[in-house]
């Protein structure tokens, strides 16, 4: 006997309001050309990559000194693995924190003693983690009373550049909802604004935060002028250095050994994904600003700590960028930075003035810089299309960067290519 179904049944399932949001929001996302899609990298980071078993001249990492796949960092990991083992077990003020965790804080915070003084530095897991944990803390500091006035000040004011990576700006909303927060934002280009500001301002605390190098324009922040505005109107300044540690300075130090700065009133955030080539960051401060970061800073303290192998790696990376070979591989990104700056001619697109290894090609329109994206990569070339909310409206770009494997002659056939690319572009 055949059962029949009925109407009901036979009906197919209602979607649920949050399903059909997400797809409605997905559909819009598409229809403004601003869906993100993943790419599978099926070998190590370096200049030359296998994506979906096609082989690409990669211009696109973060990997600027070409540490991340160096054979005497590979080779510590693998040392250390064999004495700590694969996982670290528990938090850092549980049972987390190993010897090579110490010993990486103590280096790291070597790196900047030159500038900070009384140093100490604290290892977190992320870079995004480490602004989240320290904007948070600094933004917890306990009241403040007028020795002069009795009066009793218990507000933080930031003031944030308007560039500031995005782990900034959420480590800025998260401080707000847990502490009493004023946000101003300045653009780092004119600092008359902000200055103004600083003269009026009344609140227990200040923080000015700005990134060392900017992440989409490769551009320096203005950290000098802001540690004298900070030294002048009693702030504390944090710098984020992601893009600059194991880049900028002489021995690799990043932007406070490049520029020479030397103040109580710093914080230093790193990241070590990028230059060093491996994994993690880490904030240097004045042992007392560090302690307190330390007890209040929620990522670090809940979070299970980094594995140890990856500590001992990027103690390797350290001893790499201080050495005569992290020297060698500075001076030759800085001759390709040269080389591309001097060969690429573009007649519409905007080059920013970086002189970093991050070289933004900005082509504005979305559809246009997913286009180039997908001729690039036709030609065995990856450099992802960059798009809002990334970059403000108005400005999706190419983001190139170097790495220190690079060529000279690859840097001049690509900077051909692009420029074969514009005129395409320009005439249809």
């Amino acid at each position: 006997m055949t059962l029949m179904k009925s109407p009901e049944s036979a009906m197919p399932p209602k979607v649920f309001d949050a399903m059909q949001s997400a797809r409605s929001g997905l559909a819009e996302l598409k229809d403004k050309t601003l869906f993100r899609r993943q790419r599978k990298s099926e070998s190590a980071c370096d200049t030359h990559q296998t994506f979906n078993a096609r082989s690409f001249s990669t211009f696109c990492s973060n990997d600027y000194l070409g540490l991340a796949n160096h054979p005497l960092v590979s080779q510590a990991a693998r040392d250390a693995l064999s004495v700590y083992g694969v996982g670290s077990g528990a938090s850092h003020l549980i049972s987390g924190h190993h010897q090579a965790h110490e010993e990486l804080g103590q280096r790291l915070a070597m790196f900047q003693a030159a500038h900070i003084p009384r140093v100490k530095s604290l290892t977190f897991s992320t870079g995004y983690m480490a602004n989240l944990g320290v904007i948070t803390a600094l933004c917890a500091l306990p009241k403040v009373t007028s020795l002069d006035t009795g009066e009793t000040k218990d507000f933080t004011r930031i003031y944030s550049a308007q560039l500031n990576h995005a782990s900034i700006v959420d480590g800025i909303r998260l401080a707000s909802k847990q502490s009493n927060v004023e946000l101003c934002v300045f653009d780092s280009s004119a600092l008359s604004t902000l200055r103004s500001a600083l003269e009026c301002d009344t609140s227990g605390h200040k923080l000015i935060v700005c990134d060392g190098v900017f992440s989409m324009d490769g551009n320096l922040g203005p950290v000098k002028e802001l540690l004298d505005l900070a030294t002048q109107h009693d702030a504390l300044l944090l710098i984020d250095d992601a893009h600059g540690f194991g880049v900028l300075g002489e021995q690799g130090h990043g932007i406070l050994e490049h520029l020479d700065l030397h103040s109580d009133r710093l914080i230093y955030v790193g990241t070590l994904g990028k230059a060093a080539g491996v994994f993690g960051a880490f904030v240097c401060a004045h042992e007392t600003l560090c302690e307190w970061i330390f007890q209040k800073a929620r990522p670090y303290i809940y979070t299970t700590a980094t594995p140890p192998s990856l500590a001992m790696a990027t103690l390797q990376s350290l001893n790499i960028i201080e050495s005569a070979e992290g020297h060698a591989r500075r001076a030759h990104l800085n001759l390709l930075i040269q080389t591309w700056r001097e060969t690429l001619k573009f007649k519409h697109w905007q080059t920013p003035p970086s002189h970093t290894p991050i070289q933004p090609v900005v082509v504005g329109d979305n559809a246009l810089c997913l286009k180039l994206d997908e001729a690039l990569q036709s030609m065995g070339y990856l450099i992802p299309a960059i798009r809002p909310p990334t970059v403000p409206l108005g400005t999706a770009r190419l983001r190139v960067t170097f790495s220190a494997n690079h060529t000279v002659q690859e840097v001049k056939t690509l900077a051909g290519v692009l420029m074969d690319l514009e005129s395409q572009h320009s005439s249809s």
